[in-house]
């Protein structure tokens, strides 16, 4: 079990402090995922205001085969709590942020998406370690569906998104990196 519940991350970085531990008390469960990007956090964090469109994870699977945009889109920084994340389909929105530093997205109450995965808040947390490399460190608390539903999913959300967003931070890093090498 522990492969999917931790990917890229270090026991101190656990420890940290996330937005999202605010928003379920009391989890059933709670997966970290890391990653070193060579940019600095303004350029992070502007991709990860992209995610209002898209997932950019596996395109196929989450995004109904739609490429995830690979420029930044204008207009998607100007944030504000309650924004749908992905599409409104989706299920998520933001719940907090703070610029350059952290964005927190939780799934909306009565959707297909929490009747099935539960109730999830995710913190997107942006940790500088130089003038222009941040570890992008991810928590995502769960409390499962009662019965069969969350039975299943207790088993196979953490391989799941483990997948999914091992990807997605992959993305981050090649599109954040790329955009700040051409900034040089």
């Amino acid at each position: 079990m522990s492969w999917g519940v931790t990917w890229g991350t270090k026991t101190e970085e656990k420890l940290l402090g996330f937005p999202c531990d605010r928003y379920i008390v009391d989890p059933d469960v709670a997966y970290y995922r890391g990653i070193t990007i060579q940019a600095p956090p303004e350029v992070i964090f502007r991709w990860l205001c992209q995610m209002r469109v898209a997932p950019y994870s596996y395109d196929l699977i989450d995004n109904l085969g739609r490429r995830s945009p690979r420029t930044l889109t204008p207009g998607l920084n100007e944030l504000s709590v309650g924004q749908h994340i992905i599409d409104p389909r989706s299920g998520f929105e933001l719940v907090e942020f703070e610029y350059d530093r952290h964005f927190t997205i939780r799934t909306r109450k009565n959707t297909v998406v929490s009747r099935i995965f539960g109730d999830m808040a995710a913190s997107y947390l942006i940790v500088p370690q130089t003038s222009n490399s941040c570890r992008l460190l991810v928590k995502l608390v769960v409390r499962y569906p009662r019965g069969a539903v969350g039975w299943f999913m207790r088993r196979v959300l953490p391989w799941g998104d483990r997948i999914m967003m091992s990807r997605q931070l992959l993305n981050f890093k090649k599109l954040s990196e790329q955009v700040s090498s051409e900034d040089k």
